[in-house]
């Protein structure tokens, strides 16, 4: 396959690689690659990264086929991986089974989790240190406002996280990418997306931000813009502190109320 990407395109995917260290000389990838349109470029992405970059490093692609449909066929993804010379495999694992077993537990949390564990044995068994997923500037923004919304916490993911129970290292190469690009993305690579498996495709708590995000930004243009620069570091402004437990108020409220808080065996 003839590898080409546009300038502005590999101009975005330089930023996050130099910005954040990414690649060093000597690194074996293992790229997540499910067939979607992120992953699909993701790998195509690194295939123009070892072409183009002055650093020794290998790369691996796994699927994970989730058994959510009987019929999933990853034939077109490893004939994909070839024609870009990145050795591929598919693992099943049976997150329809672990998810039935959960009782009630988020299904995207289940599958996430065991997708991810499963992933990471394996780029430990053959010898990897660093795991490429293919979350874009979308991703994480939806994330940063479902955690605040959903959980009440100002967090999403890093471009760069390590695993130190693992000692593997996640990289994001793709974070400075907008979801829209990566649609578009299909007339460079010119491999067709793999429909998603998941039963929940389109139906999740992501999909309801993503939507309430766009329809915000009808009547704010700038909200995306906003809520990005809101996930950088230096950008808290005024925040109440911390809540007090009822201990640390304890004399402050008796002080209050006028009482002594002098602990009994000192009034002797």
């Amino acid at each position: 396959m003839k590898i080409h990407m546009p300038q502005l395109y590999f101009s975005k995917l330089m930023r996050a690689v130099v910005e954040f260290e990414m690649i060093q000389n000597g690194d074996h990838i293992l790229i997540g690659i499910s067939g979607g349109k992120d992953s699909l470029f993701l790998a195509y992405a690194m295939a123009v990264l070892r072409q183009r970059l002055k650093k020794e490093f290998r790369l691996s692609a796994l699927n994970i086929n989730p058994m959510f449909r009987p019929d999933f066929d990853a034939t077109p993804i490893a004939a994909f991986c070839a024609s870009m010379d990145i050795p591929f495999a598919s693992h099943e694992v049976d997150i329809r089974a672990a998810i039935k077993g959960q009782h009630g537990k988020k299904a995207c949390f289940t599958c996430s989790y065991f997708r991810r564990g499963a992933i990471n044995r394996y780029a430990k068994e053959h010898g990897m240190n660093k795991i490429a997923y293919a979350h874009h500037h979308d991703d994480a923004v939806e994330t940063f406002f479902m955690s605040l919304l959903y959980s009440g916490q100002l967090t999403t993911f890093t471009p760069v996280t390590y695993l130190d129970r693992m000692e593997l290292t996640v990289i994001r190469p793709l974070v400075y990418f907008r979801e829209e690009e990566l649609r578009n993305s299909v007339k460079y690579h010119g491999c067709q997306p793999v429909p998603s498996p998941c039963p929940l495709d389109g139906k999740t708590i992501r999909q309801t931000v993503k939507e309430l995000i766009a329809s915000m930004g009808e009547d704010n243009p700038l909200l995306y813009d906003h809520l990005g620069a809101a996930m950088r570091k230096g950008s808290l402004g005024e925040l109440w502190p911390a809540a007090k437990t009822r201990d640390e108020m304890r004399e402050t409220y008796y002080h209050y109320m006028g009482k002594d808080v002098t602990p009994a065996t000192d009034r002797r």
